[in-house]
């Protein structure tokens, strides 16, 4: 079975078949670092790590872009609002690229405890101004730009394929708007800012229309076509950027090149859903990683949840929830670690049988086929539990497989069992000493650090001493 994607471009799934055989170039819409990620954004971030994860496991040689936006991104997608790195350089009273620093590494920092593989490029929009000033410059040459008010637009009625990736009727859309007059479509966007939009405006470069910035959907159209060619395979985002944002890079890049399509294959993941709707940082109160850790959750406890559900389909957050996947993920370790000490009985094959790599390799194809199936990996998760449930696939060969399948499912598996090597556990043990850590968290989330305090002493008196760190809470044998 060949891999196959959901192309939002057609509304349809496609086999996946690259430009260049045997590579794949993949673009995936990065962070604005204003501030930190929540992890409703975390989400679309998992997704291209298992789409690269899963394209690497087929054999192709990928290519992975993804932008860091350090300036134009206004607080509404449309051209409104104001600048959200500056609005967020002035309430912390700190540079813009200082904002810009500090939160690019936070991000990263999530990014590394959620076990996500760094792209293979990382492209700073401030780092590409002259690209993205020669990428406009070949737009207007085509004739799809008009000058005003000191800004420069793009004008989306001499671009009829513009709203296909959204679906939208370019006669059915309005010719003025009263949010910004120079426009003469609604629809029409700024491809450069000068000073006549915004009079203090913290970076400005020199261009031939003026010194300003510029808007942000000319950026990723800018830095995939600089790193990736005019035209690439993949490009991924969350739903919520296909009626404008990656509309609009659709229309500007396509009106560059001349080239249709411009992106071949169009990802993109649904939202994190709260009991209050999708999660924003515009609407407040935020959930980020680091207070999912400060609750006495592990990253890849998000990570597994993550999993559980189809990129494809909403996915309602509760804490409830979460309790669910941290215990799932608890009992996937416990059994890999029971396996790995021969705890549990092993099947009748010896591991090396023919029969038992037959049983091995069929879980093994499912895990693929689910993979291959718009990366299904709730059912790449059932694969997995399947084989590991199965008491005739002999240890060894079990514990091979599912350090194999989770190459692409990033659980750290392997990891997790050399570490409980290095512990000297039994199994049960370790497990006990989880649960009170686990106990330990919850009471320290309810302030209650009597109670925190008695369960460290607890486990001290048992030779155990426990080393709160930023990714969780991690203990070791010590002196008492």
């Amino acid at each position: 079975m060949a891999l196959t994607l959901f192309n939002t471009l057609g509304r349809e799934l496609q086999p996946f078949e690259p430009l260049i055989p045997g590579k794949a170039s993949f673009y995936g819409c990065g962070p604005t670092v204003y501030n930190y990620a929540h992890i409703g954004n975390l989400r679309a971030y998992v997704l291209h790590d298992i789409l690269v994860r899963t394209l690497r496991r087929r054999g192709f040689a990928v290519t992975h872009v993804m932008n860091i936006t350090d300036v134009g991104h206004l607080s509404g997608d449309n051209d409104e609002g104001d600048d959200k790195m500056v609005r967020s350089a002035e309430e912390r009273g700190k540079s813009v690229l200082e904002v810009a620093d500090f939160y690019t590494q936070a991000f990263f920092n999530d990014t590394d405890r959620m076990n996500i593989s760094r792209p293979t490029v990382v492209c700073r929009a401030t780092e590409y101004i002259p690209d993205m000033i020669a990428l406009i410059k070949r737009i207007e040459e085509r004739g799809f730009t008009y000058f005003a008010g000191g800004n420069l637009y793009f004008d989306i009625s001499r671009f009829p394929a513009y709203g296909e990736l959204a679906r939208l009727r370019l006669d059915e859309l309005k010719t003025r708007t009263g949010v910004d007059e120079n426009k003469r479509n609604p629809q029409d966007f700024v491809l450069w800012f000068t000073k006549s939009k915004f009079e203090n405006q913290a970076l400005v470069w020199d261009s031939p229309w003026g010194r300003g910035y510029p808007g942000w959907h000319i950026e990723c159209s800018a830095m995939s076509v600089k790193c990736l060619g005019e035209t690439f395979d993949i490009h991924a985002g969350g739903i919520d950027h296909v009626p404008i944002h990656h509309t609009n890079e659709i229309a500007q890049s396509e009106a560059a090149t001349g080239k249709h399509p411009w992106v071949k294959y169009w990802l993109h993941n649904e939202f994190l859903v709260l009991d209050k709707g999708k999660m924003s940082k515009s609407a407040g109160g935020f959930l980020t990683l680091q207070s999912l850790i400060d609750a006495g959750y592990a990253p890849l406890d998000y990570r597994y949840f993550l999993l559980s559900g189809h990129y494809r389909s909403q996915l309602q957050f509760s804490y409830q929830s979460l309790d669910g996947a941290r215990n799932a993920r608890k009992s996937l370790l416990d059994r890999i670690r029971a396996l790995a000490a021969g705890f549990l009985p092993s099947g009748g094959d010896s591991a090396g049988s023919a029969s038992a790599q037959s049983k091995a390799e069929t879980y093994c194809s499912a895990f693929d086929k689910a993979l291959d199936d718009d990366l299904s990996t709730p059912r790449a998760l059932a694969e997995l539990w399947g084989l590991l449930r199965d008491s005739s696939v002999p240890a060894e060969v079990a514990l091979a497989t599912v350090f194999n399948m989770d190459q692409v499912l990033g659980l750290d598996l392997a990891e997790a069992v050399e570490r409980h090597k290095a512990s000297g556990e039994n199994p049960e043990v370790a497990s006990e000493i989880e649960a009170l850590i686990a106990e330990r968290a919850l009471a320290k989330k309810a302030k209650n650090f009597v109670q925190a305090d008695s369960i460290r002493q607890r486990l001290r008196e048992q030779g155990i001493i426990l080393e709160d760190r930023s990714a969780g809470t991690t203990w070791r044998r010590g002196a008492v």
